[in-house]
């Protein structure tokens, strides 16, 4: 199997595990990640969160690492990708509106390309009309509302969990990125097999 090529949509302040833990999984097994923002070009970088629950009513947000950006925005074409991420974190919350975005987002739901979204991902795919509508989507709780109101059903997964609706996947958060990657590699066709080393103890291959 070659390896597929995934957009990753990301805007300053996305979450800091959701851009790196997913872009080096995904490339460790040999797919190709572009990490793109609007208007940053190849080369730049984006300042990353890095949000959690310390027992207050809603989570923290610290300043995570700075994260490259591998591709310029303004040379992206949806139609060379195999599949769309979309990462979490504060970013979602204004690139949606941004009608590029969008734009791009609507060609991988009206081409039936797989569509990957995590916590506050989702704010991405329900600010383009039918993405989510009749798709049974995970997602941070602060998000169930817009989710219904595009039309889609809430899954209240566990935080180490992920859910799976045809070609979409989808996790509540950060904490679920092991069930999330495993169920999008599923969704790519990638098939990873154990087998013996050259020193004859087991080994992923």
């Amino acid at each position: 199997m070659t390896g597929k090529k995934i957009l990753m949509l990301t805007g300053e302040f996305t979450e800091e595990y959701e851009i790196f833990v997913f872009q080096q999984g995904m490339e460790a097994v040999g797919h190709t990640v572009h990490v793109i923002c609007p208007d940053k070009k190849a080369g730049e970088k984006i300042q990353t969160s890095l949000h959690d629950f310390e027992g207050h009513q809603t989570y923290i947000e610290r300043f995570g690492h700075l994260a490259d950006i591998n591709k310029t925005f303004s040379e992206v074409n949806p139609a060379d990708y195999d599949a769309v991420y979309c990462a979490g974190g504060r970013g979602p919350e204004y690139i949606r509106t941004d009608k590029r975005i969008q734009a791009m987002v609507k060609h991988f739901h009206d081409a039936r390309k797989p569509i990957f979204t995590i916590c506050h991902g989702v704010q991405i795919l329900v600010a383009v009309d039918g993405v989510v509508r009749g798709k049974k989507v995970a997602a941070l709780g602060a998000c169930e509302p817009e989710v219904t109101l595009a039309g889609g059903t809430y899954i209240d997964v566990k935080p180490t969990e992920a859910y799976v609706d045809g070609t979409m996947v989808s996790a509540k958060g950060w904490t679920g990125l092991a069930a999330f990657m495993r169920e999008c590699l599923k969704v790519l066709g990638t098939e990873i097999r154990h087998g013996e080393t050259l020193g004859g103890t087991k080994a992923a291959a």
